[in-house]
Formats: C-alpha cells, sequence, structure tokens
C-alpha cells in the first residue's frame, strides 16, 4: 500500500518561495517566468506527499530531515509527520543549507 499524505509549509519555507520568486523575477525580469519557476517548485514540493519516504535521510543535521533535489537548482527540505509532509525550507542557487542547519539544530 502506498502511503500519500498531504504537504505543508512552514513559515520559513514559505518565506524562502518568496525570496526565490524576488530573485528570479530581479535576474530574468519576466513575472511569468518567476511565477512558473515557482509554481514548478510547489508541484515537487506536493509530489513529496506520492512518496514521502523517498528523500534522501539527513538526520546528520536533524533527527528526521529528508531533502530532494529540484532542477539542479535548490534542495527542498522537509519532516515527516504522522499525517503530512512538513516543508521546512527550500534552498536555492547553492545556498549552505547543511550550514544554516547545523547553526539551528532544532531545524527551526
Amino acid at each position: 500500500m502506498i502511503r500519500r499524505l498531504p504537504v505543508a509549509y512552514r513559515q520559513d519555507a514559505l518565506a524562502d518561495l518568496r525570496a526565490i520568486y524576488l530573485f528570479v523575477l530581479e535576474r530574468s525580469g519576466n513575472e511569468a517566468t518567476a511565477r512558473g519557476f515557482v509554481e514548478r517548485m510547489m508541484a515537487r514540493c506536493r509530489s513529496i506527499g506520492d512518496a514521502p519516504d523517498g528523500g534522501r535521510r539527513r538526520d546528520d543535521l536533524v533527527p528526521g530531515l529528508r531533502t530532494v533535489p529540484f532542477e539542479r537548482r535548490a534542495v527542498i527540505a522537509y519532516v515527516l509527520r504522522s499525517d503530512q509532509v512538513e516543508i521546512t525550507n527550500i534552498f536555492y542557487g547553492g545556498r549552505d543549507y547543511e550550514a544554516l542547519y547545523r547553526d539551528d539544530p532544532d531545524g527551526q
């Protein structure tokens, strides 16, 4: 039986999406490009709910943390809860997410 879970976003993840949108908008000068990129990213986040155990385990950073890549440009970090997938952060453009999690061991 395949376990499918709904996906929720922490406030940090929503802030990351806003920052990514603004960055892509600034670089491209095109709202449709920025919106399309963030929409694809959010679709990838939703698809994690279809196979929540599929991400790479990163217990070395935060117990229960998992990560998945997105278009070779971003890393989506999430944790599994009993009733949902919780997107904790979305790191774009080579940000050192490992260092950020080590600086905040609660993964908040």
